[in-house]
């Protein structure tokens, strides 16, 4: 490294990042989060009760893409931690990453016609695999990124939250295009979401915002490459069998074990909600598209307060403490609308009384997983520093690669589990809201609310054994700086 950029990272090192930084760095994730929404609220119900496809060879379309992803996520985060270029380690994935993804969205959503059921499988399989491969080249180099634009304890959990508010702008600006615009109006019909021919808008739309941010995000932040680090191997070409020594190293890290095994049970909670969704709007709750579409309203607010209130409560408390109380407001207050109607307790179905006590409890459990998120991505950083104290080498690509390979496998499992649980009450497909049997109704909700509730609970447990606390990591900092100037 040249003496210039050693003064560049000095001054990286000391200096708050600018706005127009952190807003370049969030708007990928807007792009991210709209792929992330249009494959985790549509896609499943897209099949299963458009095309009929059965729930069971749904869920496991999708189980067999999670494979790929298993062995594609931390071999990119290795592969852009080693990466050389002229635009660094990360940004050549950043920019590439939106032409196969726009790709994908148009096979997902516009499969050839006729298709026989397992034909119809294959090609979910074919396409869900490409997808998640190219959120996989843009998602992992970008939260790398993210880890490397600031080592500051406090600093990282604001860059964090930006990638965290902006993820749900993508989701908020999808929801309202498909509820208000869409699905209420495009086939005449309330029920918009039972239409073909609805999602053809959708999938149009999702390609453009999905293209513009992300290629946004990678343009106007490649003025930080000078200032960001350099790969730690000086080796010219990247060895195969060196991913895998990345990845095997990583896991040796107890505390990235213990992050590890929380965002698994964690994503089982977030996929079997965000799987079933659409199916409890629809066919429990019985809510015209208006009313769906007004349901945005908990994330705005709960998403909004996480973006302001995470790094004030970095600076009061530990982060392994507002890591354990988001996961337990996540998983107490989403399911407690479910579990409220299903005790009978809850407004009568189709009212807006019943609009306003799901936002309400949503808005809760919004603002608990918005500061869970922030949390466990700023964490990862610090473990990162822990580990290249204790190796000499820098990954954040390989430890980011596990939060993103577990925002998709939240979308994989919740699939998998949404389809063999439907299967399984015997769930119609081609259903009408309200002609649907009580029991059937009824275990729908045990399966998004009581059965669900275990595995955040399951987190929990994982969470609260993460060991990396405020003066611990500042303890880390001073070895590596005295490390790093021998």
């Amino acid at each position: 490294m040249t003496d210039r950029m050693v003064i560049k990272r000095i001054n990286l090192n000391s200096e708050k990042l600018k706005i127009k930084t952190k807003l370049a760095f969030g708007i990928g994730a807007t792009g991210e989060g709209a792929a992330n929404w249009i494959f985790a609220g549509l896609t499943f119900f897209f099949y299963n009760q458009v095309l009929n496809l059965s729930g069971t060879l749904t869920g496991l379309a999708v189980l067999i893409a999670i494979i790929f992803d298993a062995i594609s996520d931390p071999l990119m985060g290795s592969i852009s931690d080693r990466f050389k270029s002229r635009l660094g380690r990360r940004h050549p994935f950043m920019f590439i990453a939106p032409f196969p993804t726009v790709i994908a969205l148009y096979l997902m959503f516009f499969p050839p016609e006729g298709l026989s059921e397992y034909a119809l499988f294959g090609w979910l399989i074919f396409s869900t695999i490409i997808l998640r491969l190219s959120v996989t080249l843009f998602a992992v180099p970008h939260l790398a990124l993210g880890a490397e634009l600031s080592e500051d304890y406090i600093e990282r959990s604001r860059v964090m939250s930006y990638n965290n508010l902006f993820g749900y702008m993508g989701v908020i600006i999808m929801h309202i295009f498909v509820w208000f615009l869409i699905f209420p109006y495009f086939t005449g019909d309330n029920l918009g979401q039972l239409y073909q021919e609805s999602y053809t808008p959708i999938a149009i739309f999702c390609m453009v915002l999905v293209s513009l941010c992300i290629l946004s995000s990678a343009y106007f932040t490649k003025d930080r490459i000078p200032y960001l680090k350099q790969p730690s191997n000086n080796d010219s070409k990247i060895k195969f069998i060196d991913l895998f020594k990345d990845i095997i190293g990583a896991l040796g890290n107890r505390n990235y074990l213990r992050l590890l095994v929380g965002m698994f049970f964690i994503s089982m909670l977030i996929g079997t909600h965000e799987t079933l969704a659409i199916y409890m709007v629809t066919f429990f709750w019985e809510l015209s598209a208006q009313q769906i579409g007004w349901l945005i309203i908990n994330n705005i607010i709960g998403f909004g307060f996480g973006f302001i209130a995470t790094a004030k409560l970095h600076q009061r408390f530990d982060k392994r403490l507002i890591i354990v109380i988001g996961v337990l407001g996540l998983t107490i207050f989403w399911s407690a609308a479910v579990n409220l109607t299903l005790l009978g307790f809850a407004p009568e179905n189709g009212s807006w009384k019943l609009v306003t006590l799901i936002i309400c409890l949503g808005s809760i459990a919004s603002a608990s997983g918005s500061i869970l998120a922030i949390s466990v991505m700023s964490a990862l950083a610090d473990v990162v520093d822990e580990h290249e104290l204790n190796t000499g080498v820098r990954q954040e690509g390989v430890f980011y690669a596990a939060r993103t390979f577990f925002s998709k496998t939240s979308n994989g499992i919740g699939h998998v589990i949404a389809g063999l649980a439907l299967d399984f009450i015997e769930f119609p497909t081609n259903a009408v809201p309200g002609e649907i049997a009580h029991e059937t109704i009824f275990k729908l909700g045990l399966i998004d609310g009581p059965f669900a509730m275990i595995w955040g609970l399951i987190a929990a447990f994982f969470y609260a054994r993460y060991k990396i606390t405020k003066e611990s990591h500042a303890t880390i900092k001073e070895k590596l700086a005295r490390k790093n100037a021998v």
